[in-house]
């Protein structure tokens, strides 16, 4: 099995999470002015689009790791992976994936307190997702 094939799969998870992400979501936007700021912040980290946003997040990171490893290349990619943000994500998928004595860890605003970093990180996910549609499309 190509060392490719196998990095889809990684993306393939990540991008799921992202499917996940987006409708936890919305789901937690509707709740509105319900909940205060504070306790907006805690359900949000703790519930479903914390949880699937986290894993998203990680779980893109890894992409990029196997995609600087196997040595690909695209401009668009390539741009974005170059982005400071990038080592934001690694710091974000550290915090999320090794223990962190602080609930709100800095690792975790780093990323999402970086002007711009929700745009960067949907804008990878798309770039990786047109990639690998490209390689394993028929013709």
């Amino acid at each position: 099995m190509s060392d490719l094939l196998t990095l889809h799969r990684y993306y393939i998870w990540a991008n799921r999470m992202r499917d996940h992400f987006d409708r936890a979501l919305g789901e937690f936007m509707q709740l509105g002015k319900r909940i205060t700021d504070s306790e907006r912040a805690t359900k949000f980290f703790a519930g479903d689009p914390g949880i699937f946003m986290s894993y998203w997040y990680g779980g893109l990171y890894v992409v990029v790791e196997g995609w600087r490893e196997l040595g690909l290349h695209d401009p668009d990619i390539d741009r974005l992976i170059d982005s400071p943000n990038t080592e934001l994500l690694r710091r974000y998928r550290n915090g999320a994936f090794h223990f962190q004595r602080n609930y709100f860890d800095e690792r975790f605003h780093g990323f999402i307190e970086e002007e711009g970093s929700a745009f960067w990180v949907r804008e990878l996910n798309r770039s990786l997702g047109r990639f690998f549609l490209q390689k394993f499309s028929p013709g």
